[in-house]
């Protein structure tokens, strides 16, 4: 075993009910574990009293507060900068590890090429499955994930994206990468962007099926606004990372299906809030320029010249014959 010690990176907002109920469970699987572990907490400026319970209750944890509310990927990156440890566990506040948690983990860390894994995410008593090995596809144009899975060959699933909820990175490797893009701030799709770009620079994501824990719907996002400006940040987010990765002929093709295809006949249905998503996007993008850039240099540094396709084919190809149960 090469790698032991974890860094436990929690992003808070107004959460001090779910600390209170799940914290106590990742105290208990990581001591379960043996490894050298720290935790951080990162509060995205809470109105309740979070912060003051985590720092009378846990007086060992590392509790970072942040000057002003920068959303979820900023938060992350504020406990990705501060933690020590050789791994880290990217977990959302709304998550329950299972005792046993770890204990199928470390071992895909013995690869050079991990990235990182996932484990499956069940209702919060279970046992319905919420979240698992992700497959991908194209409709059209699009990233889509075709359905979810897991092996029953006792060999690693290989998954599109780890999900931001409990992803467990090899920490070198996410802080070479800059950790998420905050561009995609307050929240969604900065998971599959930050493991599509790992998967680009040739690291693999993997998914544990033996590693479970439970999951609390929506608990981390109900704060927020209406389900309208909700709506709208997911589709804003979306297409970010299709702005991010495509190639610059497949881009054009996409822009011209979700404009043609997608957003007009919504525009005509009254789901403005879609032009909404849209004129939001166009307004960033010179920072998406900027950050493909970026990205480019990176994978000429890695000498990496792994497209979006090739990543979908790599999926694909590895559960051509095998064993696996779709959810």
């Amino acid at each position: 075993m090469l790698k032991k010690s974890v860094s436990i990176i929690i992003p808070n907002y107004n959460g001090r009910q779910l600390l209170e109920q799940y914290l106590p469970y990742t105290l208990h699987a990581v001591k379960n574990s043996g490894a050298v572990y720290e935790v951080i907490v990162v509060d995205d400026c809470s109105k309740d009293d979070s912060v003051a319970y985590l720092r009378s209750q846990y007086p060992d944890i590392n509790v970072l507060v942040n000057a002003q509310n920068g959303g979820f990927s900023y938060t992350c990156n504020q406990g990705i900068q501060a933690a020590r440890m050789d791994l880290i566990l990217l977990l959302n506040s709304d998550i329950k590890l299972s005792p046993d948690y770890f204990d199928q983990q470390w071992r895909y860390f013995d690869r050079e090429d991990t990235f990182g894994v996932m484990g499956r995410i069940t209702d919060i008593d279970g046992p319905r499955i919420q979240d698992a090995a992700r497959m991908p596809k194209f409709n059209g144009f699009k990233l889509k994930t075709a359905y979810f899975y897991y092996r029953t060959d006792q060999q690693p699933a290989l998954t599109l994206y780890l999900s931001g909820a409990n992803a467990l990175v090899d920490a070198q490797k996410l802080k070479a990468m800059g950790g998420f893009n905050e561009t995609f701030s307050p929240f969604y799709a900065e998971d599959f962007e930050l493991s599509l770009r790992a998967w680009r620079l040739n690291w693999k994501c993997y998914y544990e099926h033996q590693s479970v824990c439970g999951h609390e719907v929506s608990a981390s996002t109900k704060n927020y606004k209406t389900a309208r400006w909700v709506k709208m940040v997911y589709f804003r987010n979306r297409y970010y990372l299709h702005a991010l990765h495509l190639g610059r002929a497949a881009l054009a093709l996409w822009f011209l299906q979700i404009t043609l295809i997608d957003l007009l006949p919504k525009i005509i249905t009254g789901k403005f809030w879609m032009l909404e998503s849209y004129t939001s996007f166009l307004k960033n993008l010179s920072q998406i320029s900027g950050r493909r850039k970026q990205f480019k240099f990176l994978m000429q540094q890695h000498h990496s010249t792994t497209t979006v396709s090739d990543v979908f084919e790599t999926i694909s190809k590895s559960v051509e014959g095998a064993k696996v149960e779709r959810v």
